[in-house]
């Protein structure tokens, strides 16, 4: 298990949130996405809508949390964001969950999902749900063996005429057992 803690998004992290965040979507998603949508996003627009999340997020709970590989040096090497649901504000919504690929089956997503069920359940939250890509069945997989699962309902976004389809995975935060400061205990 590697070195790393998980903290709330800083200032100075949103460049490399956006750099995590474009490095990730190009690797994972380059047989999902078309390539020159990949090729486009800017990573300077990216950079300053994530620095808008966190420095003036639009409620104190929408967040955003960072994971943190400790070695010789720091390095941010993961995110999770998330905000109440649309649709009921009684579940929290993951919007991007995140671990640069190079960085993954270190405990980072791990430690991610057990400190923001730790912060949701603080807010007043009583389930999460989060929406994957059909096809991302690294997504599906870590959720899953985190107790999560699919409940049925299905979208698909229009990315340059292209229906990419995803699915919703949700979970009960009184079914995760509390975790007392112990994150990471997964192995992702």
């Amino acid at each position: 298990m590697a070195l790393g803690f998980v903290r709330p998004a800083r200032q100075s992290d949103a460049a490399e949130i956006a750099r995590v965040q474009l490095a990730t979507w190009r690797t994972a998603y380059r047989r999902l996405l078309p390539r020159h949508i990949l090729e486009e996003i800017d990573e300077d627009f990216l950079r300053e809508r994530w620095l808008e999340a966190i420095v003036a997020p639009p409620s104190e709970r929408h967040r955003v949390l960072v994971a943190i590989e400790q070695a010789a040096q720091e390095y941010l090497v993961g995110f999770l964001a998330s905000e109440p649901a649309e649709e009921d504000h009684g579940v929290a919504a993951i919007t991007e969950l995140l671990v640069e690929p190079r960085w993954g089956r270190r405990g980072h997503g791990s430690r991610l999902l057990a400190a923001s069920v730790d912060l949701w359940r603080a807010d007043g939250f009583t389930a999460a749900g989060a929406w994957a890509f059909d096809q991302d069945i690294a997504t599906q997989k870590f959720l899953t063996s985190a107790g999560w699962a699919p409940d049925g309902s299905t979208r698909a976004l229009d990315v340059d005429d292209l229906l990419v389809p995803q699915n919703h995975l949700h979970v009960s935060l009184e079914q995760i057992p509390e975790t007392d400061g112990e994150t990471g205990t997964l192995d992702d």
